[in-house]
């Protein structure tokens, strides 16, 4: 049996991360150029940098989810063996699945926190076009997607990896041979 304990606290770190992911996805940081007051060269000035603390909470907060998951399940790798059947298969794919989407979500998180997080310090002269990058629109928005395929796709993995766990009765008989009289 599943722990609902345990799928309930991961149901809401994984909630906190998406939340977090989302109001990254609104509060990234956007730049403007503005002259000096000599109007002799133009900079960047940038606003908020707060959507880079979001994206890293939203990256830890999705870890210790996955890490929680991973732990309670013996990472699918350590542990008694599951049994066979529709459960086991589904633990397997779904195990897969969980992991390539929380690797996919993590990279957009910590690249769009990094990204976010990049100030230009350039200076232009004389009326040239001055460039203030910023990050694109989305980074966060596909991170926040992926948080949530993650979050589904880790509740069941867990719930079929118990179901699977919890069904297998290893053969306790005699597995020898006989060695008794023919009768």
């Amino acid at each position: 049996m599943a722990s609902k304990l345990l799928l309930i606290t991961v149901f809401i770190f994984d909630l906190i991360a998406f939340g977090l992911a989302v109001a990254a996805e609104q509060r990234r940081s956007t730049a403007t150029v503005q002259p000096d007051s000599e109007k002799n060269y133009s900079y960047c000035i940038y606003d908020s940098d707060i959507a880079s603390g979001y994206g890293v909470g939203a990256f830890l907060f999705l870890l210790a989810s996955q890490v929680l998951i991973m732990f309670a399940s013996k990472c699918f790798c350590c542990g008694k063996p599951l049994s066979p059947g529709g459960s086991r298969a589904c633990a397997v794919i779904l195990f897969i699945v969980c992991w390539v989407f929380f690797f996919i979500a993590e990279i957009c998180l910590f690249a769009g926190s990094i990204r976010n997080a990049y100030h230009t310090k350039y200076k232009n002269f004389f009326g040239e076009n001055l460039d203030c990058p910023s990050l694109r629109k989305g980074v966060f928005a596909a991170g926040a997607a992926f948080t949530l395929f993650t979050a589904i796709v880790s509740e069941f993995y867990y719930v079929c990896y118990s179901k699977a766990s919890d069904s297998f009765h290893p053969y306790s008989g005699d597995v020898g041979v006989g060695m008794g009289t023919y009768k």
